[in-house]
């Protein structure tokens, strides 16, 4: 009778924790503006993302819009930030999963440190982890507006719908009547 073997090599890695313990410096948040002309749409290509943030763009009345798009799951490069970081204040969407809710909020912290108030657009599902990274980087009090959940996977109706629905908050941030 033939015996096998089964190799097996264990390498130990460390793996970073997202949410690891916090020792750094604690970063202000920016205000935001009274009043402001130019906003930064940061549209980080997640199915929906491009719906909601035309939907929040459209309360926003006449003010000039500058569309930056990203690769989901990845961070904005530092091209990307400064185009962002030309306005007045960034809105930032989407996070409806793990990696995108992450570039999403450690892109608006970025954004952040550059001085640009910034709000970043999350499902609900995924806000609590949103917070918790925020603040396990020193901004615990990082402007996050939620988006019921599920968004990946619906209609453009339904997506305007779900949006249609954050507006009164979003123009509530932005002491907009």
């Amino acid at each position: 009778m033939e015996e096998l073997f089964l190799r097996v090599k264990l390498t130990e890695k460390d793996v970073l924790n997202p949410l690891g313990e916090f020792n750094g410096k604690n970063i202000a948040l920016n205000p935001l503006p009274y009043d402001f002309d130019r906003v930064s749409m940061v549209d980080n290509t997640k199915p929906g993302a491009d719906i909601i943030l035309r939907v929040l763009s459209e309360s926003l009345g006449n003010r000039e819009l500058l569309w930056v798009h990203k690769p989901a799951g990845a961070p904005a490069t530092d091209f990307q930030i400064q185009m962002a970081a030309s306005a007045d204040l960034a809105i930032l969407a989407l996070g409806d999963c793990g990696s995108c809710t992450s570039w999403v909020v450690l892109d608006a912290i970025r954004l952040e440190e550059r001085g640009i108030p910034t709000i970043s657009i999350c499902s609900d599902h995924f806000t609590p982890f949103a917070r918790e990274l925020a603040k396990s980087h020193g901004l615990g009090d990082l402007r996050i507006l939620e988006v019921e959940h599920p968004v990946a996977g619906l209609s453009i109706d339904e997506l305007d719908d779900k949006a249609s629905k954050i507006v009164p908050s979003f123009l509530y941030l932005l002491q907009i009547p």
